[in-house]
C-alpha cells in the first residue's frame, strides 16, 4: 500500500474500526440491495428487502417470475420503484438465463468477463457492477462512489474532473488486490464521507483533517 493511501486507511480504521459491510443476508440479498440502493438511503432499501423476504421471493428464479406490478409494489419503499423494478428484472434475466439462477456459477466466471456482462445490463452502472462483484461475489474490484471522489478531490489527491475509472485505477494501482481490504477501505470512505465529507464539508474532527492542503479543503474552482 502506498504512503498516502496507507495513511488514509490507518486513520480511518483507527477512528471507526471494521464496518461489517455489505449489510445483507447472503449474496443474493446483496445483489438486490446494490440495485435498490441507487439514489436512496439504506434504511429504505432494508424496508423493500424485508417486503421481498416476507413474500418468500429472495431467490433469483422466484423474483424473476414475480409479475412486474407486484414487484414494483414490494420495492416501493426504496423509491423510483418502477425504474428499479425493471432494472432488477434486467439483472435477473442475466442471472437466470445465462447462469441458470446459480450465483456460484456466475461468480466463478472470470471477473473481467462478468463485469462486462453486468455493465451490459440496462440500469447497471460501474458502481453497481463493482458492488455486486466485491460484496456479493467476493471478487477484488474497488468500488468508487461520490464520497470517494469527494474525499480524494478535496485533499488534492485526484482532480475534481477525475472519472470513475480514473479513481478506481488510483486505488487498484496502489493496493494489493485483496477483497477484505477493498471491502473495508470503501466502507470506511463511505463512513467518513457520511459524517464529514458532505456537500458542505464538516472538517472539524475528521480523521483526515490533518491531511488537508494548507487553507482547507479544495474546491472545483481552486
Amino acid at each position: 500500500m502506498s504512503g498516502i493511501l496507507q495513511q488514509v486507511y490507518e486513520r480511518l480504521w483507527k477512528a471507526y474500526g471494521p464496518q461489517h459491510w455489505w449489510p445483507g443476508d447472503g449474496p443474493f440479498e446483496v445483489i438486490v440491495g446494490a440495485v435498490l440502493t441507487q439514489n436512496t438511503s439504506w434504511k429504505n432499501v432494508e424496508r423493500a428487502i424485508r417486503n421481498l423476504r416476507d413474500a418468500g421471493l429472495m431467490t433469483p428464479r422466484r423474483l424473476a417470475r414475480t409479475p412486474l406490478p407486484e414487484l414494483e409494489e414490494l420495492i416501493r419503499p426504496a423509491g423510483y420503484y418502477r425504474i428499479k423494478a425493471r432494472r432488477l428484472r434486467n439483472l435477473l434475466e442475466l442471472i437466470v438465463k445465462r447462469y441458470g439462477g446459480s450465483l456460484e456459477q456466475m461468480f466463478s466466471t472470470p471477473m473481467d468477463v462478468l463485469r462486462e456482462e453486468l455493465l451490459a445490463v440496462q440500469g447497471v452502472g460501474p458502481e453497481t457492477a463493482d458492488s455486486i462483484l466485491l460484496y456479493a461475489g467476493n471478487l477484488p474490484t474497488f468500488v468508487v462512489d461520490a464520497y470517494t471522489h469527494r474525499v480524494l478531490a478535496r485533499h488534492g489527491w485526484i482532480g475534481f474532473d477525475a472519472d470513475y475509472y480514473q479513481i478506481k485505477e488510483y486505488f487498484e494501482d496502489q493496493l494489493e488486490p485483496d477483497v477484505q481490504l477493498f471491502n473495508e477501505y470503501h466502507a470506511l470512505l463511505v463512513r467518513v464521507g457520511h459524517l464529514h465529507c458532505r456537500r458542505q464539508p464538516k472538517c472539524n474532527g475528521c480523521p483526515l483533517e490533518e491531511m488537508l492542503p494548507e487553507g482547507g479543503p479544495l474546491t472545483p474552482e481552486s
